[in-house]
C-alpha cells in the first residue's frame, strides 16, 4: 500500500479528501478488487494475482462520441486490456467554474464504456496533460492573473486546482478499481521532472488527493529520476517512457536500467512506448515502420514489463484545440501520428502486426475484429462567396471596439480562441515602402495586416517578424490576429494571445488601438437565412451595419455551400474527407460542427476528417469555410470536394 503524506502545512485538498471519502493515513480499498505495487515480486498484483497491462493510449476528447465504442472495441481486440486516456481540464472548465460533461464531454460515459468493454483504465487526469493539447490541458483564463506561475505552489494556480479536482474527482470516484470500475492507475504529474527544480509543496499537495495508486511520468533521461524526493513521495512509482528513437538499433534492457536506478524494486514500466510522431504545420507527415514498432514490442513484452502505446488512436484537434511548441510550431488539425487506427479509427497493417506481437505473450479475443468504417466521396460541392470577416464581425463582435493605448490580449476580453482584429492609424506617412515590424517577437500567433482595406502582408511569430506597408499618415490599419494554438509545454507555456506593444512603424511604436473581439468560435452563421438571405456565386453579402468595420481584410472571406449526404450505407452517410487543396488557410464547418484548420498552402495535412454522425441525409448540410488568404471564388471555379480517403502529407 501507498503511504499518504505526512502533516502538510496548508492542506488545499482536505474537502477534496473528504469528498472521496479517503482518510488521512488509508485507502478505503474494496478486498474484493485490489491494484497494488508489489516490490518484493516486482510486479503489480490484481485482486491478489501478479498482473503486467498492454495499453493503449486514447483521448475521448479527440474522438466524438458516437464513435468511442467502436474504437475502445477495436483496441479490445487487438488484444489490450487497459487504455491510457487523459482528462483536458480545459475540455470541461473553458469559462471558471461552468463545467461541461455533456455529449463529447461525458467523461463518465467513456469510462463506463471502457469498463463494459473490458479495459482497464490508467488515468491521466491532470491538472496538467502536455499531449500537444492547447496549453496542455490548463485554461487559458488562468492567465487573467499575468503573474501567474503555472504548475506550481503559486497560491492562485493551486486554488483553481484545488476548485476544478474538487469538481472532477467525485466524477471519478465511481470508477476507480476498488468501487467496481477500471480505473487502477491514476496519474498526476506529467513531465514534472522537467520543471526548473523539483516543487516538493507542490507535489505534496497533489499527491494527496488520489485514492489509489499514483505515478509521475519522467524521461528515460530526466533529470528528477536522480533528485531526491522527500518521505512522502518515495513511493510514487516511476514510470518511465522513452522515445522510439532510443530503441532503433538500441537495447531495451538497457534502456529500463534508467528506471531501475530510480527505483530498484517494482514492475517495469514504458508508459509511453511511441507507435508514431506527431505534425508540426509546414513538416513532412511523420511516420515511423510497423517493423520497428512490432520489434520493439515484443522485446519490451518479453521481459515482463507493462507498456502503454502512445498513439493507440490519435484522432483530431477539432475546433481550436490544437497546442504548439517552441520555437513556436503549432499542431495541425489531424492527430493521426501514424498510430495503428488511424485519425478515422481505420485498421491499419501496424494495428494488425501489433496484434500478432501480442499474441505470442497473451491471448488475444476470439472472433472478427470490428471492420473499418464506411467512407464514401460526396464529389465537388459548389460554393458562393459571401462577405468579409470585418462584415461578419459588426454582428459577431460581442463588447463592440474596445480601446486602449496599447493592445488588450485575448484573455482581458474573454476570448480564448479564435481571432481578434485591432485597428489604429498610420502615425506617419508611408508613401514609399516601411517597415512594420514586430522585433521583439510580439504577434501571437499570426497577423494579417491591411491599410484601409488593401492586403499588406502577414506577421508570423518566431517566423515574419517584419514586412514592408505602404499608406498615408491616418489611413487605418487593421491587424486581424490569429491564435494558432498555445504553448503546451515548457517555460513558454504562459502564452498570451496578444499583439504586444513592440509592434513598430520604422523606430515609431504604434499606440491607440481598438480591438474588436470575435464571436467566431462558437457562433458563426451556418445557416443562409441568419445572414439575411441567399448569396449569389461570385458577389458579396453588403451588411447593413458596415460603417464601423468596412472593408476590412478582403482577402479574409466566408464561403458557403450546401450539399445532400445520400447514403450507400442507409440510415446513415458515410464518413469521408473534405479536400482543401485549392484553398489557402482557414478554418471549415459543416452543419455548425467545428473541423479545423485547414493550411495546405503550408501543409503537410490537405484533408480534413469529415465524421458521419454530422452529416444529415434527410435535409441540405451548410458548410461554412472562413479563408484567410485567398478564396478560390475569387480567381475560379468556386467549390470544395469531399472524397473517400485522407491526404496528411
Amino acid at each position: 500500500m501507498l503511504k499518504m503524506p505526512k502533516q502538510i502545512a496548508k492542506p488545499l485538498m482536505f474537502e477534496v479528501l473528504s469528498v472521496l471519502g479517503v482518510s488521512n493515513n488509508v485507502f478505503n480499498l474494496a478486498v474484493s478488487r485490489t491494484f497494488e505495487i508489489d516490490y518484493d515480486h516486482d510486479c503489480f498484483v490484481k485482486d491478489g494475482k501478479p498482473f503486467r497491462y498492454i495499453s493503449g493510449s486514447i483521448h475521448y476528447s479527440r474522438v466524438p462520441r458516437y464513435y468511442w465504442k467502436d474504437r475502445l472495441l477495436k483496441m479490445y481486440m487487438a488484444g489490450l486490456d487497459t487504455i491510457q486516456m487523459y482528462v483536458p481540464w480545459n475540455f470541461h472548465e473553458s469559462q471558471p467554474k461552468i463545467y461541461d460533461f455533456s455529449g463529447d464531454r461525458d467523461l463518465e460515459h467513456f469510462l463506463q464504456l471502457a469498463n463494459d468493454t473490458g479495459l482497464l483504465v490508467v488515468l491521466r487526469a491532470g491538472p496538467y496533460i502536455c499531449g500537444e493539447w492547447d496549453m496542455g490541458g490548463l485554461p487559458a483564463w488562468l492567465l487573467r492573473k499575468k503573474s501567474i506561475v503555472l504548475r506550481s505552489s503559486d497560491q492562485d494556480y493551486l486554488a483553481a486546482v484545488d476548485q476544478w479536482m474538487g469538481e472532477l474527482l467525485p466524477r471519478i470516484k465511481p470508477f476507480l478499481y476498488q468501487n467496481g470500475g477500471p480505473i487502477i492507475t491514476v496519474q498526476k504529474l506529467t513531465f514534472f521532472g522537467r520543471r526548473l527544480g523539483c516543487q516538493y509543496c507542490f507535489l505534496r499537495l497533489l499527491f494527496s488527493v488520489i485514492s489509489v495508486h499514483t505515478f509521475r511520468q519522467s524521461s528515460s533521461k530526466d533529470e528528477s529520476l536522480q533528485s531526491g524526493l522527500d518521505e512522502s513521495l518515495e513511493k510514487c512509482y516511476e514510470a518511465l517512457y522513452f522515445c522510439l528513437c532510443f530503441l532503433i538499433g538500441g537495447n531495451v534492457t538497457a534502456a529500463f536500467l534508467t528506471q531501475r536506478y530510480a527505483e530498484p524494486k517494482g514492475p517495469l514500466v514504458n508508459s509511453e512506448f511511441y507507435t508514431g510522431w506527431l505534425d508540426h504545420w509546414g513538416q513532412a507527415h511523420s511516420v515511423v515502420g510497423k517493423a520497428i514498432v512490432a520489434k520493439s514490442l515484443n522485446e519490451i513484452l518479453a521481459l515482463g514489463a507493462s507498456v502503454n502505446m502512445y498513439m493507440f488512436e490519435g484522432g483530431t484537434n477539432f475546433g481550436y484545440w490544437n497546442g504548439a511548441n517552441t520555437p513556436y510550431a503549432p499542431q495541425p488539425t489531424s492527430y493521426d501520428y501514424d498510430a495503428p487506427l488511424s485519425e478515422a479509427g481505420d485498421l491499419t497493417d501496424k494495428y494488425f502486426a501489433i496484434r500478432e506481437i501480442i499474441k505470442k505473450h497473451k491471448k488475444v479475443p476470439l472472433g472478427p475484429v470490428p471492420p473499418t468504417t464506411p467512407k464514401f466521396a460526396y464529389g465537388k460541392v459548389e460554393m458562393n462567396k459571401l462577405g468579409t470577416l470585418s462584415e461578419m464581425l459588426n454582428k459577431f463582435s460581442f463588447t463592440g471596439p474596445v480601446k486602449s493605448v496599447y493592445p488588450v490580449n485575448f484573455v482581458q476580453l474573454n476570448q480564448y480562441f479564435g481571432f481578434m482584429l485591432y485597428r489604429t492609424k498610420l502615425p506617419k506617412d508611408c508613401s514609399k515602402p516601411t517597415p512594420l515590424s514586430s522585433p521583439l517577437n510580439g504577434v501571437h500567433d499570426r497577423a494579417y495586416v491591411t491599410v484601409d482595406g488593401v492586403p499588406q502582408g502577414i506577421l508570423e511569430r518566431d517566423k515574419s517578424l517584419s514586412i514592408n506597408i505602404t499608406g498615408t499618415t491616418g489611413a487605418q490599419l487593421d491587424l486581424l490576429l490569429e491564435n494558432m494554438g498555445r504553448v503546451t509545454f515548457g517555460r513558454y507555456i504562459n502564452d498570451f494571445k496578444i499583439l504586444e506593444c513592440s509592434v513598430f512603424i520604422n523606430h515609431t511604436i504604434l499606440n491607440y488601438f481598438s480591438a474588436f473581439p470575435s464571436k467566431i468560435t462558437s457562433a458563426l452563421l451556418f445557416n443562409p437565412l441568419v445572414w439575411g438571405g441567399s448569396s449569389q456565386t461570385g458577389h458579396s453579402f453588403r451588411s447593413a451595419h458596415t460603417s464601423d468595420l468596412s472593408e476590412v481584410c478582403p482577402l479574409v472571406s466566408f464561403v458557403l455551400g450546401s450539399f445532400l449526404a445520400f447514403s450507400p450505407f442507409p440510415p446513415l452517410p458515410g464518413d469521408d474527407f473534405k479536400m482543401c487543396e485549392i484553398y489557402s488557410q482557414g478554418q471549415v464547418w459543416i452543419n455548425g460542427f467545428n473541423l479545423g484548420r485547414y493550411w495546405p498552402a503550408r501543409g503537410p495535412q490537405i484533408t480534413l476528417f469529415v465524421p458521419e454522425h454530422i452529416l444529415s441525409t434527410s435535409v441540405p448540410n451548410n458548410i461554412t469555410v472562413l479563408e484567410l488568404q485567398r478564396s478560390p471564388c475569387d480567381f475560379g471555379p468556386c467549390a470544395v470536394e469531399f472524397v473517400d480517403k485522407p491526404i496528411l502529407n
